[in-house]
């Protein structure tokens, strides 16, 4: 096949041979165009075996449509031409897939899926994500994720099948490749969607956590060490903390003193809140190791019961849904107070936040209001920072109230930790509450710390009916 320069006229639905140095590549919806070694080595080999699609503009440049990553590794692999197949934007379909749209808008409602079937529609006619946006009245990050979605066998099928909406398909995405997570999430999308966004979050904090700790596996096993798949305590004997360990000089035993040690072992902790991973570190024979065990081994009364197990178990159950859902309920917050209009009851709120809770929200003051300024989408770093509060009032003097809710809220998050569904008090089962009349979906360890006061209260007030009685 003859090739052709950029300004050579051609026909709708040609496939034409082009240098990729000369074919522009269009805003694309994939953010960045990771280029790795064996695929830039492939098309180097092969070729581009598959036409990129591409389209014309008015001076005649052929521009990318799809086939971004393709056009890019040729370059890199410095083929001379690739095959691409050119189509020419057809307005009378824009026109008409947008008088659709918003005929069906005020119609009947429209569903996600013919968003993004109309998105994807839109995409192929040569509109970026930005025009399509404007022309469609939608939000570029919508329209994005809407392609993104129709890119995606699963997502794309997911949302036609089960009727999804736009951001729990655009999740699935994140999960490609983990069929049972996937399907989990499908699940609850279908039964219970207000479940939803929490359980991607868990699922999210869990691949995170694997992901750390499988890397920091990987390092010691290379250095030598067994993994153990579980920790040990100070009254087990298989396996030997170093720290109940000193060396033979009587010096306390350091993971630097294990190297070349014999039967060196580790477990790994993983949390979705830090970015390393913590080890424990044992030896299986101390003194064939070459080291001796100290005074001070910290022993206790014995194994762990049943019960102590399962309280652990739970613990640490718990704990991960907290981690996850303080992500899922701060996203919420900012979309809430990003509102255009708060709630009725929002002078009420802030009057108690300033009142009753005037200690967790005076604190948060004190130091500046950092998580006010998170959840207005301001950025200060510290209290040292400047504070752009006042300087969003002066600006937008509609905004003091929101400004307001903003600092009694973020005052009273600020004072939430994993300790709050552990040692749950009225302060917390309130918060919790009011976020729940506001249409927050609280998750199953949220809600204990409702359960756990309503169930205190109870109790007490039972016990009081019964002391009164016996009186």
């Amino acid at each position: 096949m003859t090739n052709t320069t950029v300004g050579t006229p051609v026909t709708l639905g040609t496939t034409l041979h082009i240098d990729p140095n000369l074919i522009v590549v269009e805003a694309n919806v994939r953010t960045t165009a990771a280029l790795d070694r064996e695929f830039v080595a492939s098309i180097k080999a092969n070729g581009v075996l598959t036409p990129i699609l591409a389209r014309r503009d008015e001076n005649g440049t052929v521009i990318v449509r799809a086939g971004q990553r393709r056009t890019l590794a040729a370059r890199e692999a410095g083929l001379a031409t690739i095959p691409a197949y050119i189509v020419e934007a057809d307005e009378s379909t824009v026109e008409r897939i947008v008088q659709q749209m918003a005929e069906n808008e005020h119609r009947a409602a429209v569903t996600d899926a013919d968003r993004v079937a109309a998105f994807q529609q839109l995409a192929f006619e040569g509109l970026t994500p930005a025009v399509i946006a404007k022309r469609l009245g939608s939000k570029p990050a919508t329209v994005k994720a809407g392609i993104a979605v129709a890119e995606n066998a699963v997502a794309a099928a997911a949302i036609l099948s089960h009727s999804l909406t736009l951001d729990q398909a655009a999740a699935l995405i994140e999960f490609e490749g983990d069929e049972d997570t996937v399907a989990d999430l499908i699940d609850i999308a279908t039964d219970a969607p207000e479940k939803f966004a929490h359980a991607a979050q868990r699922a999210r904090d869990e691949s995170r956590i694997a992901t750390i700790k499988a890397t920091a596996v990987a390092d010691l096993i290379e250095r030598g060490f067994e993994i153990l798949d579980r920790d040990r305590g100070s009254y087990e004997t298989d396996y030997t903390s170093i720290s109940y360990l000193s060396t033979a000089a009587g010096e306390r035993v350091t993971v630097e003193d294990l190297t070349g040690a014999a039967g060196r072992a580790a477990y790994v902790y993983a949390y979705a809140t830090s970015d390393t991973a913590t080890v424990r570190y044992f030896v299986k024979d101390p003194q064939a190791a070459g080291f001796r065990k100290s005074s001070a081994t910290g022993a206790t009364s014995g194994p762990m019961t049943d019960q102590e197990k399962a309280e652990r178990k739970t613990l640490i159950v718990n704990n991960k849904a907290w981690a996850s859902a303080e992500v899922v309920r701060r996203e919420w917050l900012a979309g809430f107070l990003s509102r255009k209009t708060l709630p009725k009851d929002a002078p009420k709120a802030i009057a108690h936040g300033l009142t009753v809770q005037h200690g967790v929200v005076g604190k948060a003051i004190q130091n500046g209001n950092v998580l006010a300024h998170t959840l207005l989408g301001l950025e200060r770093a510290n209290y040292w920072s400047a504070d752009k509060l006042s300087v969003l009032v002066e600006h937008s003097p509609t905004k003091a109230q929101h400004v307001t809710l903003a600092i009694v809220l973020a005052g009273i998050e600020d004072s939430t930790s994993k300790g709050t569904w552990r040692y749950p008090d009225a302060h917390s089962a309130r918060y919790f509450e009011q976020l729940a009349v506001w249409g927050y979906s609280l998750s199953e360890v949220e809600q204990i710390v409702i359960d756990t006061v309503a169930k205190k209260a109870a109790t007490t007030a039972a016990d009081t009916t019964t002391t009164v009685a016996q009186e």
